[in-house]
């Protein structure tokens, strides 16, 4: 055992330096206490105003909706921050989020990475998806937060009738009050179609050899189209039911045969297909991830971009972190707003 008495003024002063170091830090981060191991730290994110065009009454809101995921909260911020750093109106901007669990440390993580946002957060229930969810290509597929925007209506408050649903693997590089403003045509939902991708691959052959089954698409156009970014009537999608719709196809599933691989996207397209609004593919450039199995580097495709997607295997943030990042991820790099260990001591 060492006494103090022994002790080098060298240690001494090290050991100085170290005691003064935590709070210091912990009153730059405005916490209390050391953050938990399991939550990433975060950089503050700067005040976004309003420009002096913007409206200020409920008219003008801007309704987006997102889940938290401890894995993918890294995505969230950074797509959070990109949709304020591009918005021409970014105090207009509402959050909801959805979560798994109820965590006042999550939220706490989010407020003191953005003081100012607007947002609310809402318990996702996963006891409503329990049973109905057969197992798909991709575990993360499986998870019941991935089914939380068919159960979005009836999550967030009454009065919201509208909003833009994201996943976390994006980042927004344009106004997001041009995709807001999108005439729905009287559609429940509007997004970018692919109507050149192979359609009949979303679903198995057992599928397409039941004459019952392969009767719902009779009469539509079906296209592909990825529920990663959608503009979503929430009071028509409550009014109409969609839910019940969308449950109807998850009890074939798990319960009569096996007509689909990719955990919740097929049955919003077996309901939806060939009957949303379709907008500019500009508003999702996806794939950015890879495929479901190995997440290889993709390309961006030709056009203007508006919304980066890495849907896939492959997240930037775990590519750029193992120092093999695809040339793709280094447009996500800008709006990380990760406080790595090495940097919480730099700083």
């Amino acid at each position: 055992m060492v006494s103090w008495s022994s002790t080098s003024p060298v240690l001494l002063g090290l050991l100085s330096f170290l005691l003064l170091l935590q709070p210091l830090s912990a009153i730059r981060l405005g916490l209390v206490r050391r953050p938990s191991p399991e939550l990433p730290l975060f950089r503050e994110a700067p005040a976004f105003r309003n420009g002096e065009e913007c409206g200020s009454t409920e008219a003008d809101r801007i309704n987006v909706a997102m889940t938290l995921d401890v894995n993918y909260l890294r995505g969230t911020m950074a797509a959070v921050l990109s949709m304020l750093q591009h918005s021409t109106c970014p105090e207009n901007l509402a959050f909801y989020f959805l979560s798994a669990h109820d965590s006042p440390e999550l939220f706490s993580r989010i407020k003191s990475t953005f003081p100012y946002l607007n947002m609310k957060i809402f318990r996702f229930d996963s006891n409503r998806v329990r049973g109905k969810i057969s197992k798909s290509i991709r575990q993360a597929l499986d998870q019941p937060l991935n089914y939380a925007r068919m159960y979005l209506a009836d999550t967030i408050p009454e009065d919201v009738q509208r909003v833009i649903y994201l996943d976390s693997d994006l980042v927004v590089v344009d106004d997001i009050a041009k995709l807001w403003g999108v005439d729905m045509e009287g559609k429940v939902v509007a997004a970018p179609e692919y109507c050149h991708a192979n359609f009949t691959l979303y679903f198995t052959e057992q599928f397409w050899s039941d004459s019952v089954l392969s009767e719902t698409f009779r009469g539509r156009n079906p296209c592909y189209f990825n529920t990663g970014v959608m503009v979503m009537d929430v009071d028509k999608w409550r009014k109409e039911r969609y839910t019940e719709k969308v449950e109807e196809w998850m009890a074939v599933q798990k319960q009569t045969k096996r007509i689909y691989h990719l955990g919740s996207l097929p049955p919003f397209l077996l309901v939806l297909a060939g009957n949303i609004k379709a907008v500019d593919h500009r508003w999702n450039q996806h794939g950015l991830g890879g495929d479901n199995f190995e997440g290889k580097c993709r390309s961006l495709h030709p056009g203007p971009i508006s919304l980066l997607h890495w849907s896939g295997k492959g997240k930037p943030w775990l590519r750029l972190d193992s120092r093999k990042p695809c040339i793709v991820d280094h447009l996500w790099a800008p709006y990380d707003l990760y406080r790595s260990s090495r940097h919480f001591f730099e700083e």
